[in-house]
């Protein structure tokens, strides 16, 4: 086989195999936005057999275990990608979500200041720090009401910070398998999650 013959078969080889990865991640995103999760877990799974490393895939289980309150098995695909990804700033704000679920404000706020570190112009990890913020607030204020029942302006900072929260929720973004663009899961009060760029 001649060396032009071996390069285009090579050429054709990658092309056929980005081809069916780029058609694996779209299906999958479609099946995210149907809202079958459970699905798209078992054919992750499945893909991921072939590709264990493979970002994407492994990001959007972690978004369908979100999805299916498996919190605690979304949490350990999202820390190993932060772990076998660490310049990827979309797992750390995965993480901080899922903590901030979870009432647990100061590791939230560590995976956030971690995500905007690798990418100081995420708006999403801004947007949710922020929320991590008023989380803290709010446990600090309560706090401060359970100790001190009479004062009135504690009481009146406690409403705010349920207003704002009650508005802002923390919000759920599907990966892109081409850029690290957010766009929006099903309504339902979630947390911020974006995609990772393509690292295969």
């Amino acid at each position: 086989m001649s060396k032009r013959a071996l390069a285009a078969a090579l050429f054709l080889h990658i092309l056929v195999c980005s081809s069916v990865k780029a058609e694996s991640v779209q299906d999958l995103q479609g099946l995210l936005s149907q809202g079958k999760f459970g699905r798209v877990v078992e054919r992750t799974d499945a893909l991921l057999t072939s590709k264990p490393r493979d970002a994407q895939l492994r990001f959007l289980k972690g978004v369908a275990l979100a999805e299916l309150d498996r919190d605690a098995d979304a949490i350990a695909v999202f820390q190993k990608l932060t772990e076998d990804y660490p310049n990827l700033p979309e797992p750390y704000n995965n993480l901080a979500v899922l903590h901030a679920k979870q009432k647990q404000y100061d590791k939230a706020r560590l995976e956030l200041e971690a995500a905007i570190r690798l990418r100081p112009g995420y708006a999403t990890a801004h947007e949710n720090l922020g929320d991590v913020y008023a989380g803290l607030a709010g446990q600090a204020y309560d706090k401060a009401q359970s100790l001190d029942p009479s004062n009135a302006a504690t009481r009146h900072r406690i409403s705010i910070i349920r207003e704002i929260t009650s508005i802002s929720p923390a919000k759920a973004v599907a990966p892109s398998p081409l850029a690290t663009t957010p766009a929006t899961l099903p309504a339902r009060p979630a947390p911020t999650i974006t995609a990772p760029k393509d690292t295969q």
